[in-house]
């Protein structure tokens, strides 16, 4: 069936029911509760899952590469922070609604190099949607979406205490690694606040060979601080304020104008001598928020402000990328579940300079402004049926590096049915049609070289599908889905000789599965993604910056067992099949990690933790790296075997 064909039946078919549900009266119109669609289980076969505050501390991630450990359908690149980028079944964060705490985070200001720098020391949860973004969860959501959620002093807090800190130390073999942190908390009456700061240090990291990767080192200063009041009445406001930065010398090599650039995403350019040389990524972000706590059905309150800017210093260009942008939303209890109702705004800008002569030592801006409103609801609409579905409409204006003006609006929706043919199997399916508007350009190139041209400029939309099944009994989890998402009409984010109107089309389409056993006092689970990206109907390469990567076939293996009450065991593997539909064939790698805590019973304040990574020593580049496959780049390889002792002290 056509994908826009099956899309229309589904949102139909999730509407159909809403009358009859509307009509009941009064009392059965209140909220009842979890919403069936809404469950963790449902979500994830819809291909929106969350990463948990428990997953995320079994991993004890030091990178953001380390919170997606155990998961196929999220990759990402290789290298030091400055170089991380993420991909969703093989598509960049760049074409995602990528938030923190709410507040929405711009893209990249150089194409070497990462999107959302992000220090995971703090890091509460993580929900990933994948094609099938509800309305609600902000513009340009053409893929999906990335909501990364921070912990505040109320998750530290233990009862009873109005006073906490913690301290954590960790120490690395590989590349002599050291990583310190330290978080004070509190509250008092309505007051409360949380104070944190991380410093990872280290040098070069060699890969399974025993070959040192020049530029790979850590050297990232995190600082993240809040501050919230909640009134007798209910009403909380809570100011964040944060500040991530990664510096060091990173590998370099002669550009355009004979200049330097950095490129930490590779090991080397055939041909071109590397040099190190100074570099740097930064993140700082403000954001208020207004919630009120003991909601009632017809207010409970979001309203947020927040300022994000990026800064890439790549040597020889400079970017910045600057966004302003608010939601103010409010959940209603409509029959058998909620409708969220609101509108949201953002004003964004990247602009940015060279530092080579004549046209390499030009510059320029773009500005991008977007309001939309929307509505998603999510209801149960009888014992075994749930249903989600939602719309939004957004009008964007653009204005190019050469002073044009561009306007355009458009509309987007998306529903999706949870259907329990059985109490063990449940069939679900969604659809999204999504207009993603226009595209900032890449900050530091804005008429670098040459002036950037806008003929053809316009603006994007992706359809996103799904269908699967899921089996609960007892101690075991099964699940499937297939899925396709068709990003049309991307304009050119790194411009050929400055054709900003050139255009693009992504697809990303297969296969996901999900096998898992839990017991009293462990888990396994085993997840499987088949994804076939293209773009423009070929198989897409690994330098399609701001597009995605062939990641093709991989399965990732989880599991931990509390042995004692002090003794915890775990790891994780990823196992990334041959890829052949590249134009060089991708090879294929294994590679496992295991860790162990202890938490004596004496002192449960303690918790002592050794891990070790990459156990069989492998030498592997990462499937979402740039330039692997190329005869022109020297891909990047990971860290070989590392040993790390972490300690975890709570006061």
């Amino acid at each position: 069936m056509n994908l826009s064909r099956l899309g229309i039946l589904l949102i139909t078919t999730a509407f159909l029911p809403v009358p009859a549900a509307l009509a009941q009266d009064a009392e059965g119109a209140t909220f009842l509760g979890t919403i069936r669609i809404g469950s963790p289980e449902a979500q994830a076969l819809l291909g929106n899952d969350e990463i948990s505050e428990e997953e995320i501390e079994q991993r004890n991630p030091q990178s953001i590469r380390d919170v997606f450990d155990g998961e196929t359908s999220v990759t990402t690149s290789g290298g030091a922070a400055i170089a991380n980028k993420v991909f969703v079944n093989g598509v960049e964060e760049s074409l995602l609604s990528v938030t923190i705490d709410g507040a929405r985070q711009n893209k990249s200001a150089f194409h070497h190099t990462g999107n959302v720098l992000i220090d995971p020391a703090l890091l509460k949860s993580v929900e990933v949607s994948k094609g099938l973004a509800p309305a609600d969860a902000g513009p340009n959501a053409l893929a999906g979406s990335l909501a990364y959620e921070t912990k505040d002093a109320t998750d530290l807090l233990e009862d009873g205490d109005n006073f906490g800190g913690m301290t954590t130390l960790t120490f690395g073999t590989n590349e002599d690694q050291v990583r310190a942190g330290l978080t004070l908390f509190g509250r008092s009456g309505g007051f409360e606040y949380l104070l944190s700061g991380t410093r990872s240090d280290s040098g070069s990291y060699e890969d399974g060979s025993g070959v040192t990767v020049p530029g790979s080192e850590a050297d990232l200063t995190s600082y993240l601080g809040k501050f919230a009041y909640t009134s007798p009445t209910g009403h909380r406001l809570e100011f964040a304020a944060s500040q991530t930065e990664d510096t060091g010398l990173r590998a370099g090599q002669a550009g355009p104008g004979g200049i330097i650039f950095i490129r930490p995403d590779f090991a080397g350019v055939v041909g071109r001598p590397s040099v190190l040389v100074p570099a740097l990524s930064k993140r700082t972000s403000y954001t208020l928020t207004y919630t009120k706590d003991s909601a009632t059905d017809w207010f409970d309150p979001f309203f947020q402000l927040s300022y994000n800017e990026q800064e890439i210093d790549a040597s020889g260009v400079f970017g910045t990328n600057e966004s302003f942008s608010g939601t103010f939303k409010n959940r209603f209890a409509i029959a058998g579940g909620d409708l969220s109702v609101g509108v949201d705004f953002f004003d964004e800008s990247a602009s940015g300079f060279g530092r080579g002569p004549g046209p390499f030592g030009s510059s320029g801006s773009e500005d991008h402004w977007n309001i939309g409103i929307f509505a998603q609801a999510r209801q149960d609409v009888g014992e075994r049926v749930s249903v989600s579905y939602g719309a939004r409409y957004d009008w964007q204006e653009f204005e190019a590096a050469n002073g044009q003006t561009f306007k355009d609006d458009g509309f987007s929706a998306n529903g999706s049915v949870d259907y329990k043919i059985t109490d063990a199997l449940t069939l679900n399916a969604g659809y999204a049609h999504s207009w993603g508007g226009y595209e900032l350009g890449e900050a530091a190139l804005i008429n670098f070289g040459a002036p950037w041209t806008y003929a053809g400029f316009t603006t994007s939309r992706s359809d996103a599908g799904r269908i699967g099944l899921r089996y609960e009994r007892g101690a075991w989890q099964l699940s499937g889905a297939y899925f396709e998402t068709y990003v049309n009409d991307i304009n050119a984010v790194l411009p050929t000789g400055g054709d900003r109107g050139a255009i693009a089309d992504l697809s990303s389409k297969g296969w996901e599965a999900s096998v898992g056993y839990t017991w009293a006092n462990g888990f396994v689970r085993a997840n499987y993604t088949d994804a076939d990206v293209e773009l423009n109907s070929t198989t897409i390469g690994s330098t399609a910056y701001y597009l995605g990567r062939p990641v093709g076939k991989a399965i990732a293996l989880e599991g931990a067992v509390d042995v004692t009450d002090e003794w915890t065991f775990g790891g994780t593997a990823e196992i990334a099949f041959k890829n052949r539909d590249t134009p060089v064939p991708l090879s294929g790698y294994e590679v496992a990690n295991l860790y162990a805590t202890y938490t004596p019973s004496s002192f449960d304040r303690l918790q002592m933790r050794l891990d070790v990574r990459n156990i069989f020593d492998a030498t592997y580049t990462s499937r979402s790296s740039d330039g692997v496959g190329l005869g022109n780049v020297i891909a990047l390889t990971e860290p070989g075997r590392s040993v790390s002792l972490t300690a975890n002290l709570a006061f």
